[in-house]
């Protein structure tokens, strides 16, 4: 890719949270995407309640709709693109799921045929609402909507791969029939890369849809284990991006940092700013880059309850729109690398991944695992690592379509950094 990479935000509203939607102002609206806009931001994501928007399996709410298309057209004009998600689905530890689908409804989300009828049913809508927008980049088809599938969520819908496989199939086909052409995907949480044996796969992220997402949470054991101003830490997101790319049949598949944040206490408030430009910068010296999407555009405001403590203060900006730290190392690394973008070189050396699609596979890629960590090992020495699955890595049509020139297998990673100039 050699466009300049897109820097955005997910827009969390100040007035409501995402129950903004009960009230709709279309002047707090206006008034958050202003904010935005002045960090110099190019587009947002916004998130429809999946319940309000659709709480009969044949009702798509038309005034709900209208209120989303208003969101989009305030978001165009300060030149905002926008992407939609469309079951939520999952938000900040809360799940949203219509009363037609729980308790005496209670039917699997992803393989009850009435369902997922609905459900592809309300994404059409909401895609054809938008379609003639010249801002709507496209859907999402729902945020972190794996999280449903398998342990450790309280009450999951248990499937097969094959049957994740064919959901979301079937959902980005609902978004291309009523919006064509836009740039429609999915997106998991790290369990799809992290987890053995959950549903929703790599080969799912990297194979359906218009580009592979990634979503990345350094809360996720990094930075307990190594700290907040680690190698590991700082270099998360850079390492999900490149672990997404092995899977993808196109050797330069975009992939889109859709989501990353700041935790406290886990990156403490004072390295917040700092943690936000290393990332960003890791994050774009990785090759097929789409953008990055930070969360989120403003705090949570403190008056609603019941949120874990780390989600009140992932903001840019705080609930009253003042700029905070990660919003001005944000806004300061965007207005650079805009002026200086040059694409990055390829990541010539390669860490060999073994056993990734079976028992033990993923469990090596996650924090503490044998993968992460000689993967870290390498960034820490100053060598730039991609990633390669095992069967390919002898395939030197496949290596020489990626760039590669050097695989190094985990075993020959030195236990210890040892400091030699750049590499790869």
């Amino acid at each position: 890719m050699t466009a300049t990479p897109r820097f955005g935000v997910n827009y969390t509203p100040t007035r409501g949270w995402f129950h903004h939607w009960l009230d709709f102002d279309l002047d707090d609206v206006r008034a958050d995407l202003d904010s935005v806009a002045e960090l110099g931001l190019d587009h947002v994501r916004v998130f429809p309640l999946w319940p309000l928007f659709q709480p009969n399996r044949t009702l798509v709410r038309p005034r709900a709709v209208e209120q989303l298309v208003a969101l989009v057209d305030a978001a165009g004009e300060r030149g905002l693109e926008v992407n939609v998600d469309g079951l939520q689905g999952h938000l900040s530890s809360f799940d949203f799921v219509p009363s037609w689908t729980t308790t005496w409804h209670r039917r699997n989300l992803f393989t009850d045929p009435e369902v997922t009828a609905g459900q592809a049913e309300y994404l059409r809508t909401l895609a054809q609402a938008l379609a003639d927008r010249p801002h709507f980049l496209g859907m999402t088809v729902g945020n972190e909507t794996n999280q449903f599938s398998s342990d450790p969520h309280p009450d999951p819908d248990r499937i097969t791969e094959a049957e994740a496989a064919e959901w979301l199939r079937r959902m980005v086909a609902a978004c291309e029939a009523g919006a064509p052409g836009r740039t429609h995907l999915h997106a998991s949480d790290d369990a799809a890369w992290y987890a053995d044996g959950h549903p929703f796969t790599p080969a799912h992220a990297a194979r359906i849809g218009a580009m592979t997402n990634v979503h990345s949470w350094v809360f996720n054991g990094t930075a307990q284990r190594h700290g907040p101003s680690a190698t590991a830490t700082e270099q998360h997101a850079a390492y999900l991006i490149e672990l997404a790319k092995p899977w993808a049949e196109e050797p330069h598949r975009p992939v889109w940092l859709q989501e990353v944040g700041a935790p406290a206490p886990h990156v403490p408030p004072e390295r917040a700013g700092a943690f936000t430009t290393a990332t960003v910068r890791n994050a774009l010296d990785c090759p097929d880059v789409w953008g990055v999407t930070w969360w989120s555009s403003h705090d949570v405001d403190r008056s609603l309850a019941d949120f874990p403590e780390l989600e009140y203060d992932l903001g840019l900006l705080t609930n009253d729109r003042r700029v905070k730290p990660a919003g001005a190392a944000l806004a300061e690394a965007v207005a650079e690398l805009r002026q200086s973008w040059r694409p990055p070189r390829a990541r010539t050396t390669a860490l060999v991944l073994h056993g990734a699609d079976g028992s033990g596979g993923r469990a090596a890629c996650a924090p503490g695992g044998a993968y992460f960590e000689a993967w870290m090992r390498l960034a820490a020495d100053g060598v730039r690592p991609a990633c390669v699955l095992a069967e390919e890595a002898a395939d030197a049509e496949r290596l020489a379509a990626r760039g590669i020139s050097e695989v190094v297998e985990p075993r020959d990673v030195p236990p210890t950094p040892q400091r030699p100039g750049p590499r790869g």
